[in-house]
This record gives structure tokens, C-alpha cells and sequence, in this order.
């Protein structure tokens, strides 16, 4: 099951995307066979981060969640975010990032 998460950044998540960046890339490399691509939101390169995004690919909502607040910056500071249930318009294309 494919999903998407939107995660909206508080003022607080600054010092913790410092603090604890190379934990959270480690996190996603761990656990890459299930996040498929994820990265930070900003409304122009090179601006401040906004939120992030990940689409994951997993057996459940459950696990969704899991996956997600098991994150090193989800841990540091519970941010909201927003799970949705996500589907490709036209299955048959490859996307290559």
C-alpha cells in the first residue's frame, strides 16, 4: 500500500533538524526498502524548510505510522503531519528521480 505523509514544521523544528540531522538520515537510509522517497519543503530552493515530505510503501496505515513515528525528528518533537492513502493516476509509467 502506497501512502503519503505531509509533515508541517513548527518554529521548534529549526534547532531540531541541527540537532538531530544525521540521526534522520540514517533513519531514512535504514529503513529506504519502505520509504520510498521523502525530502524537506521549502517554498523556494534554497529557503527555510516549510515541512517535508515522504511517500511510503507499506503493508498497512499501521505500519505508516509506525515507520513515521519511529523518525528521529518525529521522536525529538512530535510535528504534525497528514497521512493520506495515495494511488498513481497511470500505473504503467516509470518515474525515475
Amino acid at each position: 500500500m502506497r501512502f503519503v505523509a505531509i509533515f508541517e514544521d513548527t518554529p521548534e523544528m529549526a534547532e531540531i533538524r541541527q540537532q538531530f540531522r544525521l540521526q534522520h538520515l540514517a533513519y531514512l537510509r535504514e529503513y529506504a526498502s519502505e520509504l520510498v522517497i521523502g525530502g524537506g519543503l521549502r517554498d523556494e530552493p534554497g529557503g527555510p524548510y516549510l515541512g517535508a515530505l515522504w511517500v511510503l510503501e507499506v503493508e498497512s496505515r499501521a505500519r505508516a505510522l509506525e515507520v513515521i513515528e519511529a523518525d528521529p525528528y518525529y521522536q525529538a518533537l512530535a510535528r504534525p503531519y497528514r497521512l493520506y492513502s495515495w494511488g498513481k493516476a497511470i500505473p504503467e509509467n516509470q518515474v525515475l528521480l
